[in-house]
């Protein structure tokens, strides 16, 4: 008997690691979210990303073998190692492809950085379907974008396009290397949020992460000013990078989106006063699971779906029932 065939996405966080499998056509057999084991190191981390994988075929799809992989990450990934990853210790060392293709032998494998894998669930199912150019913004632990031109997501001579994270931030800023400056993700993410309100704590609390900060701002003149010079730095990038490509649309994803009444009108002012052609400003289709989305989009190029494809249904979460700290313990 035939054995029916499935496509595989897969998306590499900081934090989480995240898994679906589905049909080819859209129909989502199942899906799996766990931690990242980030602490553990690199080779833990993919070899528990892979492990948590091969578990959910076996229960999503018994006894089938992904056709394609799609595989986003944060970073920027190649055969042989992943650019611009500090997240996870040793993550720019790991051959990445090399690493995939023999986990999965016989099956296509896709890769791109969480932003432009987002932007390309955006393009073909989401908030910029039919927007040329447009941008998605990406606005969760980190920070970055990704261009579209022509419906292509724009991957840049080194795969970097797009990635404002590494901005300069002032005029002292020009000519000093990267190790030399601090980053525009430095100040202006959700771990740089979190980090920056954590003197702003009652000793002995718990730091506040990005979204209890934007939360609880309004109440806290301290907290309200970190905000708002957080939405006014990343306004003077966000139009900055609209005068350049002139979108019609600007589409803003990740974690920090729960927060999109704060975001929203600082950064609508700033693109309708500073820019000579305002673009759309809307708030990402899938807020939360657009890297995912767009590796199984990226699995269904490789496969021959595509774009015929239709969007993969979201049924509920399988929660894996370990960590890989107990699986290592047992």
């Amino acid at each position: 008997m035939t054995r029916a065939a499935v496509l595989l996405g897969l998306d590499f966080g900081g934090t989480k690691i995240a898994a679906a499998v589905c049909g080819l056509a859209g129909n989502r057999l199942g899906s799996a979210t766990v931690s990242s084991a980030a602490g553990l190191g690199a080779r833990a981390s993919f070899d528990w990303g892979i492990g948590v994988a091969r578990d959910l075929l076996a229960s999503a799809a018994p006894g089938a073998e992904p056709v394609a992989v799609g595989v986003s990450t944060f970073g920027i990934p190649f055969e042989d190692r992943v650019e611009l990853a500090p997240a996870i210790a040793g993550w720019e060392e790991l051959p990445l492809g090399r690493e995939l293709r023999a986990a999965f032998p016989g099956a296509e494998i896709r890769m791109a950085t969480d932003a432009k894998a987002a932007a390309l669930a955006e393009v073909r199912w989401g908030a910029l379907a039919g927007c040329d150019p447009a941008i998605y913004l990406n606005l969760g632990t980190g920070l970055s974008a990704a261009l579209i031109v022509g419906g292509q997501v724009i991957g840049g001579a080194n795969g970097a396009a797009g990635e404002i994270g590494y901005n300069l931030r002032t005029l002292s800023d020009v000519g000093l290397a990267l190790e030399a400056r601090l980053l525009l993700e430095d100040m202006i993410s959700g771990r740089a949020v979190a980090r920056r309100a954590a003197p702003m704590s009652a000793p002995g609390r718990r730091a506040r992460t990005a979204e209890e900060v934007f939360g609880a701002s309004p109440g806290e003149p301290p907290l309200d000013r970190l905000v708002s010079e957080f939405v006014t730095e990343l306004a003077f990038h966000v139009v900055n990078l609209a005068i350049g490509l002139n979108p019609a649309r600007i589409a803003v994803g990740g974690g920090m989106v729960g927060s999109w009444d704060r975001l929203r009108p600082g950064l609508a002012r700033a693109l309708e006063a500073g820019t000579p052609f305002p673009p759309e400003l809307v708030a990402a289709r899938f807020p939360a699971d657009a890297p995912l989305l767009g590796a199984l989009a990226l699995a269904a190029d490789a496969a021959g779906a595509g774009p015929a494809m239709d969007a993969p249904a979201m049924p509920p979460v399988l929660r894996h029932p370990e960590t890989l700290t107990e699986r290592l313990q047992s």
